[in-house]
């Protein structure tokens, strides 16, 4: 049982991503609905740095905060830089901040929580790094 103040904290390193659409391919006797590998991978990782940090599924209410730190385009001017470091400007680019919290959602179903319906409070926010990575926080609620 996790004690109501705990929370978990993780990271998952690399630019962010977003949950890719399922994809069919057909078949002599019908279609194959599939996950893309690109996110059926990142959905591995997202697992792995969850298990590194924490073992129990949260149980009743829960609430997550996600930070997705998109890394800064080497092309963007010293000054531009400067802004993106301070969160001065901020990333409007893909993936959207409902996908990126879609595949970590996702991904940590029947292992942090036993259904993503028990996150009743989401949190996404979207700024820029010089170490792109995924920050995610999760907490009961009670």
């Amino acid at each position: 049982m996790n004690s109501m103040n705990e929370i978990i904290r993780f990271s998952i390193p690399g630019e962010p991503k977003g949950k890719g659409r399922p994809r069919a391919q057909r078949l002599a006797r019908g279609v194959r609905m599939y996950t893309p590998d690109d996110t059926a991978a990142y959905e591995d990782l997202a697992r792995i740095k969850f298990k590194e940090q924490h073992r129990q599924p949260l149980e009743g209410e829960v609430a997550a905060r996600i930070v997705a730190y998109y890394g800064i385009p080497k092309s963007a001017p010293r000054k531009r830089r400067e802004l993106m470091e301070a969160n001065q400007i901020r990333p409007m680019k893909k993936p959207d901040a409902d996908n990126v919290s879609k595949i970590i959602l996702d991904a940590l179903n029947g292992l942090a929580y036993h259904d993503d319906s028990q996150v009743v409070e989401l949190t996404v926010s979207k700024k820029f790094s010089l170490y792109p990575r995924v920050e995610v926080e999760l907490w009961q609620i009670m």
